[in-house]
Order: structure tokens, then sequence, then C-alpha cells
């Protein structure tokens, strides 16, 4: 029989549209003598939807024209319910639109990569691939991500971080900090977006100020970092979980400025070539032996120390004078799923979809040793509720 694998997108990210590009890329290269694939479509509204127009990246062009095509879906949050039900159904028909036995998360950015849905699918027990919630929430965040490297003795770059509420109340205390800790130029930007969405290079007060008020509107928490001007940006995509993983062939992605922008990773697609796939980059990466094998060590551990799972792509600062090597961050749900950087590795992208589908199931397995409940009631116990919290003070 077939696995029924829903794919879920979209959602409420300032990514949305780059999610659905890397969904449409995921769905169309999975092996359809294996599974059924249900396309889930989370609307910006935050509605689910389903149903085979979902499949035609041109239909996106008109949102509301393509929903109108689809069927509105929901699971419910009861463990053990793995059925996506319909919205809306008839006075005879069936409540369930399918059976979901896998799901695999193409969530970017906010309210998906977060560990947010991750909460949803684990709150169910449905299988699923990628991060569970922790290490997606801790991936996600710039600030507590760097914390975790740098005390498990990951190099990273040196930063400030605060809150938009700091930033209005203390301003100037918090200019003097980033001034005397790290000097000009730095890189201002919001601690838990992707896609480079909100980050720009501050050189002066003046632009430090409008990068960060720029930054604020898409976070609540700002990190502002030292900048290596000597930069050379190297990606490596790490498969598997943080017990037994393998990294791929590095990249280098080609900026037009000091950094990668949204622009350098999305826009110059082709009808074929879109997402993270369409930038331009060196692969492999133009590297010795000695520093390609040192990057992918370190990729390979922060994703060992942040606790990931499924495919993941580590992003690596190189200080081009000095070789040093700094990890910058981690995508827990990279674009395009970083097939290409498999390819390149030798895996073809049914191959990689084939080995997130077993790496859900074999997680799921392995949770089911674990105990998570105890069988007794202590209700039932000689002795009632004396020592109860809250037993004494007459709780009802």
């Amino acid at each position: 029989m077939k696995t029924n694998v829903a794919v879920f997108f979209g959602g409420r990210s300032v990514e949305h549209e780059i999610s659905v590009i890397s969904a449409s890329q995921a769905m169309h290269a999975m092996n359809r003598e294996k599974y059924n694939v249900i396309p889930v479509y989370i609307s910006k509204q935050g509605r689910w939807y389903t149903g085979e127009a979902l499949f035609d990246l041109k239909k996106y062009r008109d949102m509301n024209a393509l929903t109108a095509e689809c069927r509105e879906v929901f699971m419910r949050p009861e463990f053990g319910d793995y059925n996506l039900y319909k919205a809306k159904t008839g006075l005879f028909g069936s409540k369930v639109e399918a059976t979901i036995d896998v799901v695999i998360p193409v969530l970017h950015g906010t309210n998906g990569e977060d560990g947010i849905f991750e909460g949803v699918l684990e709150t169910i027990g449905i299988p699923y691939a990628g991060c569970n919630t922790v290490s997606s929430a801790n991936g996600m965040d710039k600030i507590t991500m760097k914390m975790i490297l740098k005390d498990c003795g990951i190099p990273v770059v040196d930063y400030v971080w605060f809150t938009d509420k700091q930033w209005y109340k203390q301003k100037d205390a918090l200019i003097e900090s980033i001034e005397s800790r790290l000097g000009y130029p730095v890189i201002v930007k919001p601690a838990n977006l992707g896609s480079s969405v909100g980050i720009s290079r501050a050189t002066d007060r003046n632009s430090l100020i409008d990068s960060i008020e720029n930054a604020e509107k898409y976070s609540t928490r700002i990190i502002v970092e030292d900048m290596v001007e000597n930069m050379k940006e190297i990606n490596c995509s790490v498969l598997g979980d943080c017990d037994d993983y393998q990294m791929s062939t590095l990249e280098e992605p080609i900026k037009s400025g000091d950094f990668l922008t949204y622009d350098d990773k999305y826009k110059g697609g082709t009808k074929t070539t879109q997402g993270m796939q369409a930038s331009q980059k060196r692969i492999p990466a133009e590297l010795s032996d000695e520093m390609t094998k040192r990057i992918q060590h370190l990729a390979g551990e922060t994703f060992r120390v942040l606790s990931c799972h499924g495919v993941s792509r580590v992003d690596v600062m190189v200080d081009s004078k000095t070789d040093d090597i700094y990890v910058n961050e981690i995508n827990t749900i990279p674009g395009s799923l970083s097939f290409y950087l498999w390819e390149a590795t030798g895996i073809s992208f049914d191959q990689l979809m084939d080995r997130l589908v077993a790496l859900a199931i074999k997680r799921k397995r392995e949770q089911g040793h674990k105990t998570t409940n105890f069988d007794q009631n202590i209700f039932n116990l000689q002795g009632g509720t004396k020592g109860v919290k809250g037993a004494k003070a007459g709780v009802k």
C-alpha cells in the first residue's frame, strides 16, 4: 500500500511564497508509486486547504481563485487522530478528507519553522519529518541559537541583543553598548526570520538607528552582530538525526553586496528553477580539502548540539584574511529543502524525500519506547489527595 504523505506549506509568514515554491518542488519530486501526496496549503489568513489545484504553481498568481478550487480542511488536536477533516460536509457525506501517515512540513519562517506548527503535530502524535518543537525554536531564534552554540564551543561572531521595548526605553545606552563592544560595521537582524528579511548593514550611528527600526517591524527581538568584512559565505546541508547524520557538498552563494539578500536568494529564477535552487552559487565551493572538512564538521556539530532532525542547512562565514570560520545560522526547513546540495552529493531529490519519510517513521517508533505518562491514578492510591497541591486550600 502507498504511504499517505501530507505536505504542509504556505503559512502566516513573510516567507509564504518561498514556502509554496519549496513545497511544489518537494511534492513533484516524490515517487507517486510509493506515496499518495496530499498538499495542505495554509493561507496567509491561517486557513487550511487541499486539492489537486495546489500542485499547479501558476495558479498561485490568483490566491482567491486557487482556494475556490480547493476544499477547506482541518485536523483535530486529539492524540492519535491522523485524519484530515473537511470543514464543510453534506448531510450524508464523509467528514474525513484523508487519513495521513506522515507529515512533511515545508513552512518557512514564523508560525511554521519556529516550532509552533511542530507543537501541533506533537500534540496529535503524528509522524513528521524535521526538527521537533524545541530544536525548531532554538534553531529559528538567532539569539538563542548563538547562546547554545557558543556554550558548546562552536564559533559565532560577537553580538548584542535586545527587545523592541528595550530599544525605545534605553536607546542611547544600547547604542553605546553596540559601539563600544562591536564598533562598525555591524549587521542588524530580526531574531526569528529567515530569507534575509529585515536584515541590513550599519556603518555609523544614523544607519544603525535606521536598521534597528527596520528590523523591529518584523520581530520583538533584535540582534546586532559584528560584521566579518572579508566574508565568504559557505552553506552545508545536514541530513539525518542528531545521532546519525551526514554532511553535503558545500556551496558558495554569490551575493551582490555585503551579505546575501532576499533578491540574491530568490529572484532570477526561470519557469523550471525557482527558490534557493535558482540563486547563483558555486557547487562545490572553491575551498581547500582542509577548509571543506572544517566547515562540514562545524555544520554537523551545529546540527548535533541543537538536536536537529531531517534536513537542515547550516550557513557559515569564512574570514578570507584569517581563515577563521563562524557559524552564522541554521535553517531547519531550508529553501528548496537544499535538494540541489544533495544532488551534488549523490542523493537525488526523490531519494531525499524517501529519507525524510523514513526518518519521520523511525523517530515515531523510537518515541514509542519512552515513558510519557503513568497508568496509575494518584487519586485512587492510599491516602487519596493528601499532599496534592491545592488540596488544603479546598480547590474544587
